[in-house]
Parts: structure tokens; sequence; C-alpha cells
């Protein structure tokens, strides 16, 4: 197979991996710097508070039914973050054990396209795609899940307001969630009651539900009832209240993906028309691409529209990123 060829069968894959990550372009959401600042503010509430967080102390007695070598690997911060990340994602599979099979799908993706295109560079790129692939995996099923949870979050809020008012205790009430609704939510909130049965005190244990569910929502919930457990009020209105906000916050972002949709559209045109377009001359005329990928300058006129066609759907990707 010609350089050429080869070059162009990387571009398309290459192209295919960023329609998966990034042609799904969202309409509104935070931002990373919104992010950012919310773990940032997490991490000092956390450290104002001096007792260790009864997530430590599950995920250490965790750590002692592994191996010793799994325990040491575990154990890295790097691995700390990722198992977060995996968790959060609503997956079991070890952080180690995700890091070998990235690294076993790169060296497979390697082998597999340097027998078949012989061109290092070419390997080099399948090697890299098979090594971020179940990393990719991983922030996908994250993000769907926080977005399932953040839509469930409003019939959750008013399970728990409906339980106040008819008498139950706070944490009765996050029990009540998690029997009533369906996951993720669900399983958040059974975590957070445990994490309150357990002995662990209110404080920590939604500090606990906001480190897992990093989002502004979840932020004005958590925020709410500490702020009511300190200065005392009514916590059953303050939660209506909370609830019609983050109703009214999805409506709003419901109408800006409508209007958005024309800017979704063209990301999608401007990615997947090139490649039907270089399909279908393939096979209606196949005498006339030959010399496109094997001259130079074609090779070069290749990859310089590959590489607008990327610029061009980051840069729509960050005129449709609109915060809410």
């Amino acid at each position: 197979m010609t350089s050429g060829a080869s070059l162009f069968i990387v571009m398309v894959f290459v192209t295919v991996i960023l329609l998966m990550q990034g042609l799904v372009v969202p309409a509104f959401g935070e931002s990373a710097k919104a992010r950012k600042r919310l773990r940032k503010r997490i991490s000092d509430i956390e450290a104002a508070n001096e007792d260790e967080a009864l997530s430590s102390l599950l995920r250490a007695k965790y750590l002692r039914t592994l191996s010793p070598l799994e325990r040491r690997l575990e154990s890295l911060p790097i691995m700390e973050t990722l198992a977060g990340k995996i968790e959060q994602a609503g997956h079991k599979i070890l952080a180690y054990r995700l890091v070998a099979l990235s690294l076993a799908l790169g060296i497979a993706a390697t082998l597999l396209s340097w027998f078949y295109f012989r061109a290092p560079m070419t390997a080099a790129i399948f090697g890299l795609v098979g090594v971020y692939l179940p990393y990719m995996k991983i922030n996908m099923d994250r993000t769907s899940r926080m977005e399932k949870f953040e839509e469930q979050l409003p019939d959750a809020i008013d399970t728990m307001k409906r339980a106040l008012r008819a008498g139950h205790p706070l944490g009765a009430s996050i029990k009540l969630v998690a029997e009533e609704l369906d996951n993720p939510v669900a399983e958040e909130f059974e975590m957070t009651f445990n994490d309150i049965n357990y002995g662990n005190d209110v404080r920590r244990a939604m500090l606990g539900l906001l480190s897992r569910i990093p989002s502004v929502t979840v932020m004005a919930l958590v925020t709410s009832i500490l702020v009511q457990k300190e200065t005392g009020g009514n916590l059953a209105e303050i939660l209506e209240k909370i609830s019609v906000v983050i109703r009214g916050r999805f409506k709003l972002q419901r109408k800006i993906k409508t209007y958005s949709a024309e800017g979704r559209m063209s990301a999608w045109v401007l990615a997947l028309v090139p490649l039907v377009l270089f399909v279908t001359l393939w096979f209606a005329t196949p005498g006339y691409l030959p010399v496109l990928l094997e001259d130079e300058g074609g090779q070069k006129m290749i990859m310089y529209g590959c590489f607008s066609g990327v610029v061009g759907i980051l840069w729509i990707r960050r005129i449709l990123r609109i915060d809410v």
C-alpha cells in the first residue's frame, strides 16, 4: 500500500475519533474553568475540616483486600485520580487494570498497523489512538452519567421535600430517594445515606456527594443543606425553591440546545462532507484520486484539509459551549 493511501486512512481514522469525542457538540454545561473552580472550592472546604472522610476509610479498607502489588499500584496518586473518574463513570474496574488495558490495546494497534501498512508514523498514530480509547470510553460514560444524575436531581429533591414535610429526618429522606428513584441518583444518595448511617456527620457526607458529582446543581443542594444545618430554617421550603431553580435551568438549557441546533449541524456537515465526497469519488472514478494520494502536493493538501477541519470543529464547539 502506498504512503499516500496510508496517510489518508490515518487521517480518516483520526477524524472518526474526533467525531466520536467532539462532534456531539454540547450546547451547554460547565466549562473547564468552571469545573476547575468548583474542584478547588471543594478541596478548600475539605481542607478546612480535619476529620478524615469516611470514603477515605472505605478506600483504605478496600485496598487491604488487594494483593501487595495491586495495593501499591492503586495507591499511586495518578491511580487515585483515575479511580475517582472510573467511579464517577459508574464502572468497577480497577485503575491499574484500565491502564494495563489501554497499553495492551495500544501495543496491539501498533503491531497490526505496522504489519498492514509498514509505516512508522501510521503505526504510532494507531498506537496512540488504541491507548486513548479506554479513557475516551470512561470520559463519555462519566459525562453521560453526570448528565443523567442532574436530570434526576429535581425529582430527588422533591422526594426529600415530601419526606421532610411528612416528618422524616434528613437521613431518612435521603434513604427514601435511594429506594424510590433509579440509578445513578439512587446509587449516589444511598452512598450518602450510608456515609451518615456509619457515623459520619452530614457535612462530610454531603461534601462526599459533591466530590463524586462535581456540578453547580449539586453544589446548590449541598450548600442549602449545610447552611440550614448551621442557621436553621425550613429545609423543605428551601429544597422546594432549589428544585424550581434547577428545573428552570434545565428549561433554559433545552432552549439553548434548540437554538444552537444549526451550529451543531454545521459541525456535522463540516466533518462529514469531505469524507463522503472522497468515498464517492473513490468508487465513481477510481483513477482520479490516486494522483492526489501519491503526489507530494496532494498529500500536503490532504493534511491541510484535515487540519482545517479539526480547527473548524473545535472552533464551533467553543462557540456552542454556553454556560448556564
